[in-house]
């Protein structure tokens, strides 16, 4: 078994070899066919968020290295513990990674992405995940079928699909004339677009830095586009949607980011940070309940919610971002690429 892995913290991936795991209980193995290369894949790498005041999150520990990151995987069935019911091998699946302790509160209430117990496993993050070419996965019901999407892109929707998906729905039901903001096009970004078309069958507005990315926008549907890097476009925003957006929802999740969708937004409206490039939130206090404006994070999404996304696009709902393949040994190529901005859509790895 190959795999691309993190041996040290800050530094390019390194080819490694070891035996395929044998699957037990109800454990199921994975021929790993495409799996997504994300951001969040490079604050893994670094070993820790920007908390802005030069202060840092560290997040090496829990983790024996080496280690393999990587979380949106798609593959096909080739194993299958003596309990694992309801599995086949051939079976071609993509493979929910946001795996709980399933037995704390938060899992009994279908959260499992946010537990933050011990015994959760998720994959490429606190166990070993799809940057190779096999992974183990600790039961059938994170395996959900993918057909009738393109293989390749069917992986992308657990999490840059399922987090845009999650964050969306969190921001209710938009009212008549209603407007939503995307800040960020990066492959979350953009399925927000799509997703935000899906569910309110309006067009979103977007807001970029990188006037490619603007363009794709414009070419996948948005309703209009602004560079956010520049001053006037907040006040043509303003201007155009009559005082500001019913919701913003910040994929990019940086200072700068966040301030051009706290000013986007209109008096009762609605921001949901999703994004970890990374800084530190300063606002003055009372302006949050003078304006009546929400702030709420978002991460990822459930397993209930990643059905309700695999279903949308089964019935062509969603239309698919750009996905570019590369070989599993142009990994670090990959998160050299995402690093520098240099990635419209997903890059997906294939063994």
């Amino acid at each position: 078994m190959k795999s691309q892995s993190l041996v040290a913290y800050g530094e390019p991936l390194a080819e490694t070899t070891r035996e395929a795991p044998v699957p037990t209980g109800t454990q199921v193995l994975l021929k790993i066919t495409h799996c997504g290369v994300c951001h969040s894949d490079l604050h893994l790498q670094d070993g820790y968020f920007e908390l802005g005041g030069d202060k840092k999150l560290d997040v090496t520990g829990g983790r024996e290295l080496p280690f393999t990151l990587g979380h949106e995987i798609e593959g096909e069935v080739v194993a299958a513990g003596p309990d694992a019911d309801g599995v086949s091998i051939g079976d071609k699946v993509v493979a929910y990674p946001w795996i709980g302790c399933a037995d704390c509160a938060t899992c009994g209430r279908g959260e499992e992405h946010l537990c933050s117990e011990k015994g959760a496993h998720v994959l490429g993050v606190t166990v070993d995940g799809g940057f190779a070419d096999h992974v183990m996965v600790p039961h059938p019901r994170y395996l959900l079928d993918y057909s009738g999407i393109p293989a390749g892109l069917a992986g992308t929707y657990m999490c840059s699909g399922l987090t845009a998906y999650s964050a969306l729905k969190k921001i209710g039901t938009p009212g008549e004339g209603d407007q939503i903001l995307i800040v960020g096009l990066g492959g979350v970004g953009m399925m927000g677009l799509q997703f935000a078309r899906a569910l309110f069958g309006t067009a979103p507005l977007v807001a970029d830095i990188d006037e490619g990315k603007l363009e794709a926008a414009r070419q996948m549907g948005a309703h209009a586009a602004y560079d956010s890097s520049q001053k006037e476009s907040v006040k043509a925003l303003l201007a155009e949607t009559g005082g500001g957006v019913y919701a913003a929802i910040d994929f990019v999740g940086s200072e700068s980011s966040f301030a051009f969708a706290n000013r986007a937004v209109r008096k009762g409206g609605r921001i949901v940070v999703v994004g970890l490039l990374g800084g530190a939130l300063t606002m003055p206090l009372p302006m949050i309940p003078i304006r009546a404006i929400s702030i709420a994070g978002s991460f990822v999404g459930s397993l209930e919610e990643t059905r309700e996304v695999l279903d949308l696009v089964k019935a062509g709902k969603v239309a698919p971002i750009p996905v570019e393949e590369r070989p599993m040994t142009g990994a670090n190529s990959a998160l050299d690429d995402l690093r520098g901005r240099q990635v419209t859509g997903r890059v997906v790895l294939a063994p």
